[in-house]
C-alpha cells in the first residue's frame, strides 16, 4: 500500500518580522460586492458596493491574511444594516487577530421623489458610505452622504435687475451615529436647508415652482453649512459630524466651499 504524504505549505504571513515597525492599516481596497440595503419605505435595495477593509498589524508579524477579508465579505452577503456592519467588523478583527479594524462600504442609494406640482415620480441617486471602526472592542459608526441641491446666490439676487445666478451644490454630511438613523433622514435634513432640492424628473409647472422657490430662498455656501449644522446640533443620535458644501459656480471657473466640523462630546 502506498503511503500518502501530506505536503506542508508554509504560512509566510506568520513569519516573524525584525524591523520593529507596526502597520496602522493593512488589507484590501476597492473590492466590489453585491449587497442589499434596507430603506425607509420598508423595502430593500439591491446594489453593488465598493469595500475597503483594513486591520492593524503588530510589529512582530510579517503580513496579514488577505484572503480572510474576502471570506468575511462573502459571509455577509445578505442585507447590510448598521448592526450587521458592526458584526462584520467584530468578525474581521477576531479572525485576523487585530486590535483595530476599519471598513468602508460605498454604494449608490436611490430615493423615489415626487415632483412638487405635477406629482410625477422619479428616482434620485445619492452617494453613501458606511464607515465603521473598532478599536479594542469599541465600535464607532459613521454615515457619509453626498446630497446634490440647488443654491442661489444672495449677492447676485440683490444687485441684479433681472434674475440671479444659481448652481448645483454638493452638501456632504459625515455623521458619527450613536443610534439608528435612516439614510433618508440625513437627506431630508440637508434638502430642507437648501435653496431648493433636486428632482430626477420635472414637468413645466414643477420647473417654475422649483425655480421660484430657489429665488425666494437664496443661500451663500456659508449659509448652507451653518443651517445644516444647526439641524445636526439638535439631533441626539449624532455625536460628531462634518458638513461640507461645494457650490459649482455658474459664473466662475471655480467652486465655492465651506466646512464645519463638530464633536458634541468635546463640549
Amino acid at each position: 500500500m502506498s503511503q500518502v504524504i501530506e505536503e506542508v505549505i508554509e504560512d509566510v504571513q506568520n513569519r516573524k518580522d525584525t524591523r520593529q515597525i507596526p502597520i496602522n492599516k493593512v488589507g484590501i481596497k476597492d473590492i466590489r460586492h453585491p449587497v442589499r440595503v434596507r430603506d425607509r419605505s420598508g423595502g430593500e435595495q439591491h446594489t453593488i458596493a465598493s469595500f475597503n477593509m483594513y486591520v492593524d498589524l503588530p510589529h512582530n508579524f510579517k503580513g496579514t491574511h488577505m484572503s480572510r477579508f474576502v471570506e468575511i465579505l462573502n459571509n455577509h452577503e445578505r442585507e447590510i444594516s448598521v448592526k450587521s456592519f458592526k458584526d462584520m467588523m467584530a468578525e474581521m478583527t477576531e479572525r485576523l487577530e487585530a486590535e483595530s479594524g476599519h471598513i468602508e462600504m460605498s454604494f449608490p442609494y436611490f430615493v423615489n421623489k415626487t415632483a412638487p406640482v405635477s406629482g410625477v415620480q422619479s428616482l434620485m441617486d445619492y452617494d453613501v458610505t458606511f464607515i465603521g471602526e473598532v478599536l479594542k472592542g469599541k465600535h464607532q459608526m459613521n454615515i457619509k452622504v453626498v446630497i446634490p441641491v440647488t443654491s442661489l446666490c444672495p449677492c447676485s439676487k440683490k444687485i441684479s435687475d433681472r434674475g440671479a445666478h444659481n448652481q448645483r451644490s454638493h452638501v456632504t454630511v459625515t455623521a458619527r451615529v450613536d443610534d439608528f438613523i435612516w439614510i433618508e433622514e440625513i437627506i431630508d435634513m440637508v434638502e430642507a436647508e437648501a435653496s431648493c432640492e433636486l428632482y430626477g424628473l420635472l414637468k413645466r409647472p414643477d420647473e417654475k415652482n422649483v425655480t421660484e422657490r430657489a429665488y425666494d430662498n437664496p443661500k451663500f455656501v456659508e449659509d448652507m453649512v451653518r443651517d445644516v449644522a444647526a439641524v445636526l446640533n439638535k439631533d441626539d443620535r449624532i455625536s460628531k459630524y462634518i458638513v461640507e458644501s461645494e457650490n459649482f459656480e455658474s459664473i466662475h471657473n471655480h467652486s465655492a466651499y465651506a466646512l464645519i466640523e463638530k464633536d458634541k462630546n468635546a463640549e
